[in-house]
Order: structure tokens, then C-alpha cells, then sequence
């Protein structure tokens, strides 16, 4: 991270000549997510995931990882969602998006699209320490339990 810039820099690598760096669609003030870009054609069939390329891979550092969202507009007008994945800090493979078409036409996506949303997090380390839990309001009510 640059000092007092509130900004992080991350290596990335391309993979295809013609692969997208991650952008905000708005800047960092405005989108917590930047937007992943398809480099290449492929046409979703309904009912079917297919792993769609970006063409970049990243190096995070200990201690963060990406997480790979819907593009909530996609979702609503296309019936078009992505798996909700993880990079982990040591994976330096291509990223490529989980996509799944909930429709029931055929969806093309074209290279260059935006195809998904990524968000780098920080996350802690845990070591898991056995025994009794502590006492809550909720208790062990899980689903339903707050109402409709």
C-alpha cells in the first residue's frame, strides 16, 4: 500500500495480449468492486456453468484475497450470475469466472464484456479453539428465526 494514499498495489500479469486489467466503472471512491472482462467469446447455454477466461492473473499479498461477484444488472436483465469465488494469496493461475445462465435462451458473451465484479479483502488468520460457547439472544435459532 502507498503510504497515506489509502491505495494498494497489486501485480498482474497478462495472459492474453488482448486480456482487460480490472476497472472501477465509477472510480475507487464510488465501487468497491472492479469490473473483470471476458477475453473471449462464449455462449452460455441455460442450466449449464461454463468457467469463462479474463486472460490476468494477480499476485495477492498474505493476508487478502479476491472475491469474484454478480454483476447485479446482469443478473436482473439477463438471468445471468456468477459462483461467488475466492482467490486465495497463493493461487497464480488465469482467473477465470464461474458463470451460469438462469434463463432459458442461449446468452453470448462477447470479448471484452464485463462478466463479473472483484473485491480484495483482507482476512485473518484462525486458529480454532475448542469448547463451550458463550451464551446469545438468538441462541441455535437459524433459519426463519428473526421472521419472515
Amino acid at each position: 500500500m502507498i503510504a497515506g494514499s489509502g491505495i494498494m498495489k497489486i501485480r498482474i500479469k497478462k495472459l492474453h495480449a488482448d486480456a482487460t486489467p480490472p476497472v472501477y466503472a465509477h472510480g475507487a471512491e464510488e465501487d468497491a468492486g472492479l469490473d473483470l472482462h471476458a477475453v473471449e467469446r462464449a455462449v452460455l447455454t441455460p442450466g449449464k456453468a461454463q468457467a469463462v477466461p479474463t486472460g490476468l492473473a494477480i499476485e495477492l499479498p498474505p493476508g487478502y484475497e479476491a472475491q469474484v461477484r454478480p454483476r447485479s444488472g446482469m443478473a436482473l436483465k439477463h438471468s445471468v450470475t456468477v459462483n461467488f469465488g475466492t482467490i486465495d494469496p497463493g493461487y497464480r493461475g488465469e482467473i477465470r469466472v464461474v458463470m451460469f445462465n438462469l434463463g432459458h435462451a442461449d446468452y453470448i458473451v462477447e470479448k471484452g464484456d464485463r462478466i463479473a465484479q472483484l473485491i480484495v479483502a483482507r482476512y485473518e488468520a484462525i486458529q480454532w479453539e475448542e469448547g463451550d460457547l458463550s451464551t446469545s439472544e438468538r441462541g441455535a435459532g437459524g433459519f426463519g428465526s428473526s421472521g419472515r
